[in-house]
């Protein structure tokens, strides 16, 4: 008899007033967007947590190797020689110093052993991690093959490239989307005041219990997970990547009109599945080595190499950690750069990149925080929160964070369980009121969204011209989804 009563109730909801309507409507967005994107909630989350981790507490190329103090630290040319012994064929890449004195320097090789990396480079990029005291290679890790960059490629992809991180963008997008019918659905109304949605009613039982601590966990983390949701869509292929990014990059003319560009970008400079670049630099041209550009970097009558190039660094305010990108053609440059995306700081407004001629030693550019634009800022300090890079506090948040909305999942999974009738051998989501006069505004939000974020416009379109011209005229499908 309940289960009766219960069919009865989601199928001759068609006498509502005209608020009632609207709400069940709703009410079936989030349903229909819920089943899109709790997946990808949970595996975004389980990863971010996976990453933070060894970000934080190991490294992103493993376990942290332990370094004896033994005399003076041997020079960065000997760790160069180290690593180029280890894979005489290699194209030494990158070089990160130690960041103290019982810390690992680390060298990147790329080789031709394992085809081509995501970078688009010929082979697998190496990381060997070395003792600055004894020149001993310590570890040697591909850095795709490791749980971190595992992590960040199901995170950013699902290992399956493009068509992954669109999946992936059309889960956020539609996440923004749970979150704005989420408010509606559970924000005050008549008879019902905010302390309903700030306490859980902890006495109440079964499905009611569930209901509450999914709005009082939903309500509180819903402008956070809006942040992270945003941030995530700025570094995705279509919303960052063809909208936002191209008009909030550094612009490279900046440096000056007697500094020639490279028809190369910065995110030249990433090697495997992460992207290691600042956002607001990612698609900015880089300069070219070989004119008289620049002004006094290396001082006359040093060698331009590894060694001077970290001194130089040094001594114009880089450190404790920072990383070099070294010349990989006749007509690039070195990098010197530190940035809270790579964990080189907690200080989102620290970062800072310069560039070196390869021949003469001059500092042909240099951009640092203030220099980027106001979007390129938050997402600097965006990332930075993303992360869980900014101190103790922005760990503990994320984790917290994290864990809550894999709660969010898991409850609301448990709510439709609880709410569909016994036995019920379909999808149950909750009925499109007959008669709604509301058609317009839904065509012209759908507009906007698609205009704000052309995916998720797109696939609102999709899923109205299934739900209202398919699902509800071929019987089987509407009586199996609905």
């Amino acid at each position: 008899m309940n289960n009766q009563t219960n069919v009865a109730s989601y199928e001759d909801a068609t006498n509502d007033d005209l608020s009632t309507k609207f709400y069940r409507a709703v009410w079936r967005w989030h349903f229909y967007a819920g089943l899109y994107v709790i997946p990808f909630m949970l595996m975004l989350a389980i990863t971010g947590l996976l990453m933070m981790y060894y970000n934080v507490f190991e490294t992103r190329f493993g376990v942290k190797p332990t370094v004896e103090v033994s005399g003076e630290m041997l020079s960065p040319n000997r760790h160069y020689e180290a690593a180029q012994a280890a894979y005489p064929n290699g194209q030494i890449t990158r070089y990160i110093p130690p960041a103290d004195a019982t810390s690992a320097a680390y060298v990147e090789v790329v080789t031709e052993s394992h085809g081509e990396d995501h970078g688009g480079h010929g082979g697998a990029g190496h990381v060997l991690s070395i003792d600055p005291y004894t020149n001993q290679v310590l570890g040697d890790v591909v850095k795709d093959d490791t749980i971190y960059y595992l992590a960040n490629d199901i995170h950013g992809t699902l290992l399956i490239g493009d068509l992954g991180d669109r999946l992936i963008e059309v889960a956020a997008s539609l996440g923004i989307v749970l979150i704005v019918t989420g408010l509606y659905m559970w924000w005050p109304r008549q008879g019902s005041n905010f302390r309903q949605v700030l306490l859980p009613n902890l006495s109440a039982k079964g499905r009611a219990l569930w209901k509450d601590l999914h709005v009082t966990s939903g309500f509180y983390i819903s402008v956070i997970l809006m942040f992270f949701l945003l941030s995530g869509l700025a570094w995705a292929g279509v919303w960052g990547g063809k909208f936002v990014q191209p008009w909030s990059s550094f612009p490279a003319e900046k440096w000056g009109m007697e500094v020639p560009l490279s028809d190369d970008v910065h995110a030249s400079m990433n090697h495997g599945a992460l992207e290691e670049v600042p956002w607001g630099l990612e698609q900015t041209k880089m300069p070219l080595s070989g004119s008289d550009a620049g002004i006094t970097g290396v001082a006359e009558g040093y060698s331009i190499d590894l060694s001077s190039i970290t001194d130089l660094a040094y001594k114009i305010g880089f450190g404790p950690k920072f990383r070099i990108n070294l010349p990989e053609s006749e007509t690039g440059v070195y990098t010197i750069t530190a940035d809270a995306w790579d964990s080189d700081t907690t200080d989102p407004t620290a970062d800072r990149t310069v560039h070196i001629d390869q021949y003469t030693g001059k500092i042909l550019g240099e951009v640092g925080y203030a220099d980027y634009s106001l979007m390129a800022k938050t997402m600097a300090v965006g990332t930075a929160l993303h992360q869980g890079d900014m101190g103790l506090w922005n760990i503990i948040l994320n984790v917290v964070f994290c864990l809550t909305v894999i709660f969010l999942c898991v409850s609301g999974i448990v709510m439709w369980w609880k709410r569909r009738p016994s036995k019920a051998g379909r999808l149950m989501a909750p009925p499109m009121p007959n008669n709604v006069p509301l058609w317009k505004g839904a065509v012209a939000v759908t507009l906007l969204l698609s205009m704000a974020f052309p995916l998720v416009g797109i696939s609102l379109i999709i899923v109205l011209f299934l739900d209202l011209i398919i699902f509800q005229n071929i019987k089987p499908l509407k009586r199996v989804l609905q």
